[in-house]
């Protein structure tokens, strides 16, 4: 049997060098150039086969040579693309590139899928079937995702399951903390202009205020989730900027009212976005004005698979232990765009602690310190490897 926390160790010192690599020159969604260019020449060094996807993003694949029935296919994914945050920390490896970021782990995440890539191609002679790496452009905006799928990252040859990990600072190194079912939420971001009919504040009588029918619209939409959505099912409506007006002493014709709305069911999410629609219709007419809604089909729920998560469990008990295996209780209403390929195929996403008071590796992600324990990059590696491996080499 192959030690893959052996075999991840062996090579950390060049885990950190990549990682702190893709740290001090951050890109944006879909401007990930120098990353893409940076994981191709490591996938052509090992003589990985790949091809470009969904503009910077990269498809690779691992073809096993083991002579045998098995034609399974399972795919890694990491994200690739970082922050529009200014780098605050205090290292040798902080950001170079002014108002830019590694602020979420995407480094981390890239540079785990590289060196599980490098591990199991060196072993490919032991496994038959296949293990395709997806590096994933743009997951912090609209999520590179399907465009990929788009592109048939998931067929030929096709993709039997998935999995997908994110470095989490709330967790220490060392542990990693999975969940049954629903992980992340799905969204719908929302653009409303009310319209109504300006004049002299003097006169209010004579207007149709969109302020007034705002700050209306704004209250009753929390009677959504509190009264018409199951207090089990946690659901949440965020107005997060409202614009209208110029003067003190005038009303305006339009406020402009955007934000997200957050369900962790299909039908709840169906539901939700049903009668925001009618409820702000209706608060509009009531005041003799109209609304033009504008409601975004964004990330979808994040579902995990039973039987693929229970591979990742299995892995994290050998490599870790079993006291460093958590189960989550309850599940985030963040978003995440692996939630795109686990509504395609059976998959797994898990969270590795990076966690270390000591090292300074506590601070909140997307913040200006956050960072991460890099002795969490060679587990990384050696879970995945072995959840990859194990699922191409036993029944």
């Amino acid at each position: 049997m192959i030690n893959f926390l052996n075999e991840a160790n062996n090579i950390k010192d060049e885990l950190v060098t990549i990682r702190r690599d893709i740290h001090m020159h951050p890109e944006l969604g879909f401007e990930e150039e120098r990353t893409s260019k940076m994981i191709k020449k490591f996938l052509s060094n090992e003589k990985i086969p790949f091809i470009s996807v969904a503009g910077t993003g990269v498809c690779a694949v691992i073809e096993g040579e083991k002579v045998g029935d098995n034609n399974k296919t399972i795919a890694l994914r990491a994200d690739m693309d970082a922050l529009p945050i200014q780098d605050k920390k205090g290292v040798v490896y902080s950001s170079k590139v002014s108002g830019k970021m590694h602020a979420c782990g995407h480094d981390a995440h890239t540079t785990i899928l590289l060196g599980a890539a490098k591990i199991l191609n060196k072993y490919k002679k032991k496994f038959s079937g296949n293990v395709k790496l997806l590096f994933e452009p743009a997951e912090e905006t609209t999520g590179g995702a399907p465009i990929m799928i788009k592109e048939g990252v998931l067929d030929n040859p096709n993709v039997d399951c998935l999995v997908g990990l994110h470095v989490t600072e709330d967790l220490d190194c060392g542990k990693i903390r999975v969940k049954n079912g629903v992980v992340h939420a799905a969204s719908n971001p929302f653009i409303v202009n009310i319209i109504g009919s300006g004049g002299h504040g003097a006169s209010p009588h004579i207007t149709v205020d969109p302020i007034v029918i705002a700050s209306t619209i704004i209250l009753n939409l929390q009677t959504l989730v509190s009264r018409e959505i199951s207090p089990l099912n946690p659901s949440v409506i965020t107005v997060g900027s409202i614009h209208g007006g110029s003067a003190q002493n005038v009303i305006p014709e339009e406020v402009v009212m955007t934000g997200i709305i957050r369900t962790l069911t299909k039908e709840d999410r169906e539901y939700m976005v049903k009668r925001f629609k009618e409820l702000i219709d209706n608060v509009c007419k009531g005041f003799r004005a109209h609304a033009e809604i504008m409601i975004e089909e964004s990330y979808p729920c994040l579902y995990n698979d039973e039987k693929v998560l229970d591979r990742v469990r299995k892995a994290a008990k050998d490599i870790l232990g079993e006291d460093n295996l958590v189960e989550q209780k309850n599940p985030s209403m963040g978003v995440e765009s692996f939630a795109y390929f686990a509504n395609e195929r059976p998959a797994a996403f898990y969270f590795l602690g990076t966690k270390n008071v000591v090292k300074k590796t506590d601070k909140p992600a997307h913040s200006s310190l956050f960072d991460i324990d890099e002795d969490a990059l060679s587990l990384g590696v050696a879970l995945q490897c072995d959840i990859a491996y194990k699922y191409l080499t036993t029944m």
